[in-house]
């Protein structure tokens, strides 16, 4: 059975550096057993109803702009699975979760970078997923729980955001390694929570953990959400492991959280 995963996707240049971080990435695809196929949340993909998508074969989108033409030169062809869709669309049905097909929408960098990273060949499908930023937490996890199923097929779930993530306090001309306190507390707060798989607590992270104003920005949850619908997805064994953190620019928090056993 395969674990699901919450990935920080990080800044868009994490696509074209080499550093501890990237290099764990890289490092973890290949420790993880292969997937056939992933279902990937994606911070950068927002929608009021959950999207699905239903593509055969995926366009790279470039939602970032001026970054070094390097960076749009990144292509990440991977293919959709329509009977992995239609199982979603099946699932969803049955437990009552409002959704829509979508048959168009490219891949962005919230996906794209994380995969390349994971999976460079581009060789496993691909079923993109939205996140809704306006569904309360325990809304968000019961939609990763209504698919926790898959990680018993070898579908790997992915949650792609970041736990601390907030471009208006960002420091990008200081990436001495430094870390900004408040980022610390707030994930130390975050990591107790989720090891003792305290929902109740998490559920209300925005009242309860320190510096969540700064960490995640009032109207700019949707990094922070993914992490609901991975934990979701492993609700059966509530097991929890952070696999790595570290920090860019002050406070951006490069977090992997693996729910779930592997076996």
């Amino acid at each position: 059975m395969l674990p699901s995963l919450f990935v920080a996707h990080g800044a868009p240049l994490l696509a074209l550096e080499d550093n501890d971080y990237t290099q764990f990435l890289q490092s973890l695809g290949t420790l993880l057993p292969k997937p056939k196929a992933i279902v990937l949340f994606s911070a950068h993909w927002e929608s009021s109803t959950q999207k699905v998508s239903d593509v055969d074969k995926f366009e790279t989108i470039y939602d970032f702009g001026g970054f070094p033409e390097a960076l749009y030169r990144i292509k990440y062809p991977a293919k959709g699975n329509e009977t992995v869709t239609k199982e979603i669309v099946e699932l969803f049905t049955t437990e009552g979760v409002p959704f829509e097909v979508d048959k168009t929408r490219g891949l962005d960098h919230g996906a794209w970078v994380v995969l390349k990273m994971l999976y460079p060949s581009a060789d496993i499908p691909v079923i993109s997923m939205s996140v809704n930023p306006h569904l309360t937490p325990e809304e968000q996890y019961k939609i990763g729980k209504s698919l926790s199923q898959f990680r018993e097929k070898d579908i790997l779930i992915i949650g792609s955001g970041g736990t601390v993530h907030n471009l208006g306090v960002l420091r990008m001309g200081s990436d001495d390694g430094t870390i900004d306190q408040w980022a610390l507390d707030f994930d130390e707060w975050i990591e107790r929570h989720i090891n003792n798989w305290d929902i109740e607590s998490l559920f209300q992270y925005n009242s309860f953990a320190p510096a969540a104003q700064y960490a995640v920005p009032p109207h700019g949850n949707e990094h922070f959400v993914p992490l609901f619908y991975a934990m979701g997805a492993a609700d059966h064994d509530r097991s929890a492991k952070l696999l790595h953190r570290s920090y860019r620019y002050g406070n951006l928090s490069h977090s992997v959280w693996q729910f779930g056993d592997s076996k």
